[in-house]
C-alpha cells in the first residue's frame, strides 16, 4: 500500500495495491506496521463503527477533545463519498485547512486522521457505507461538532441541492465559535499526546 501525508498535517491518504483475477480482486486495507512507520507511533484500534447513508447525506464535521482523543482510519466500503479532513488544532500550521478525498468501494482508498483532526463526508450514492477504525472507544461528552457548511472553512462540496443532515450537524456552531468557547484542542496538546504514544505511555 501507498501511504502519503496530506496537505492537512498529520492526516494520511492510504491507497492499496489491488490484485485482480477472474474471481474479482483482493487488497490489503490496513497493515499496522506500515501505518506505524508512516505516523511514528502505533495505531491501536479500540472501536470500530459503520455508518450507512443515502445519497446527498452530509455528516460532520466531527472531532474529539484531547484527551482522550480519537484517531480514525476511515474507508468507504460500499458506494462512494467525498471525504474531508479538517485541522481543528489551534496553533497548528494547517489550522482551519481542509482536504477532500474521493473514496469508493472500487479504489479502497482510506484516510487516517490523527487526534485533533475533524472528519466529514458527503455521500455520492445511496447505501454509502463508511467504516471507522477508532483508536479509542466513544466517551460521552468529548465529541466536537462543527457545521460542515461553515463559510470560513469553505469545504468545496460542490452541492447543487440542500444536503440531508442531522439536526445536530445542521445546528452546529462554526469553527470560530467553537474556538471562542474553548472547546478545541491545541496543537501543543496534540503534539504532547503524539509524543506520549511514541513513548508507549
Amino acid at each position: 500500500m501507498k501511504i502519503v501525508e496530506m496537505s492537512v498535517r498529520d492526516a494520511y491518504c492510504i491507497t492499496p495495491d489491488k490484485h485482480h483475477d477472474r474471481r474479482g480482486h483482493f487488497y490489503e486495507a490496513f497493515r499496522a506496521s506500515a501505518l506505524t512507520e508512516a505516523i511514528g507511533y502505533p495505531f491501536v484500534v479500540g472501536q470500530q463503527n459503520y455508518s450507512l447513508s443515502s445519497r446527498n447525506t452530509m455528516r460532520g464535521i466531527h472531532g474529539t477533545t484531547v484527551p482522550p482523543g480519537q484517531a480514525k482510519l476511515v474507508t468507504c466500503v460500499r458506494g462512494a463519498v467525498l471525504d474531508v479532513v479538517v485541522d481543528l488544532r489551534i496553533g497548528s500550521p494547517t489550522y482551519g485547512m481542509c482536504e477532500m478525498t474521493r473514496q469508493d468501494e472500487e479504489s479502497g482508498i482510506a484516510v487516517y486522521l490523527a487526534d485533533g483532526l475533524g472528519h466529514a463526508f458527503l455521500a455520492l450514492t445511496d447505501d454509502a457505507c463508511m467504516s471507522y477504525l477508532c483508536s479509542e472507544a466513544y466517551v460521552p461528552g468529548t465529541m466536537i461538532e462543527i457545521n460542515p457548511l461553515d463559510p470560513d472553512i469553505a469545504i468545496p462540496w460542490g452541492i447543487t441541492e440542500p444536503p440531508i443532515m442531522s439536526d445536530k450537524d445542521a445546528g452546529a456552531p462554526s469553527l470560530a465559535e467553537t474556538a471562542a468557547a474553548g472547546l478545541l484542542p491545541t496543537f501543543e496538546q496534540c503534539q504532547e499526546h503524539y509524543a506520549a504514544l511514541r513513548a508507549g505511555r
